[in-house]
């Protein structure tokens, strides 16, 4: 269920409004970039003047759907032993890193006491199955099959291809999305953090870029691949670069965002 007006105890003093954005941006709750369907602070939308010049009171705080209305508690068919509770930050003093991604936790993030797993909201709720129609991509735990992106078999959960000649890690995922963005980013004097998403005001945190393509990122996985002489067909790397910009979708908190760029992805 999705409300259009919401309160969140992480910014009590604003209420959230929902909308649609088609540029990254960077969750206040989780601290992962996001792109799609969000809440927005509706608070401090203007600025004024005072005794030392003019000050912006814009709030710019963003949170994933998944952030914003969060389940207390969850679980997950990769997980059946374990129940997993929303906490607002991770537990301990220790660093955590999330199980689907291993990306580090530094905010909102499912936690199971028992088994001691982390899952980042946007990864807890990543779908078992992609399908745009053409490319049929499945969630598995871990298969016996290289990563079309760092030929590693075992590193994070990771997607396949309904065909199984394609696969696709989530961590090889959100490290494509990082790369890209730093890209775009290269001609603005931004100052990016570890998502690739920068933090400040407007300018600064939403580039105007749609969803980006990963395409540059997949061509220079598949040189690596080449010149090992394990490289796919032309058709192959069509499909592949679809699939991934599902992927990519899905692992910022909202896979219909792939309606926006798929198409692109291929141009």
């Amino acid at each position: 269920m999705k409300y259009t007006e919401i309160s969140h105890f992480s910014h009590p003093h604003h209420t959230f409004k929902f909308e649609y954005s088609d540029a990254p941006f960077k969750c206040d709750g989780c601290k992962e970039a996001g792109i799609g369907s969000r809440y927005r602070c509706t608070g401090g939308t203007g600025g004024g003047w005072n005794g030392g010049g003019y000050h912006s009171s814009a709030c710019n705080f963003d949170l994933h759907t998944h952030c914003a209305v969060p389940l207390p508690s969850i679980k997950h068919p990769f997980y059946t032993k374990c129940s997993f509770q929303f906490m607002s930050r991770p537990p301990g003093e220790k660093a955590r890193y999330c199980n689907a991604c291993e990306k580090d936790v530094n905010g909102f993030v499912y936690h199971c006491k028992s088994c001691g797993f982390d899952l980042h909201p946007c990864c807890a709720k990543l779908p078992m199955h992609l399908d745009d129609g053409e490319t049929k991509l499945y969630l598995h735990k871990k298969v016996n099959a290289s990563c079309i992106r760092c030929d590693r078999k075992v590193r994070s959960w990771i997607y396949r291809s309904s065909c199984k000649k394609y696969n696709l890690h989530v961590a090889c995922a959100k490290e494509m999305l990082a790369e890209s963005w730093h890209e775009i980013r290269r001609g603005n004097s931004c100052v990016c953090d570890g998502t690739g998403v920068g933090g400040g005001g407007d300018g600064v945190r939403e580039v105007n870029a749609k969803i980006p393509s990963l395409k540059g990122s997949f061509q220079a996985a598949q040189r690596r691949k080449k010149s090992k002489g394990t490289s796919t067909t032309l058709k192959g790397c069509e499909i592949a670069e679809v699939g991934i910009q599902a992927i990519a979708s899905a692992v910022m908190g909202d896979p219909t965002a792939l309606i926006v760029g798929l198409i692109k992805a291929l141009v």
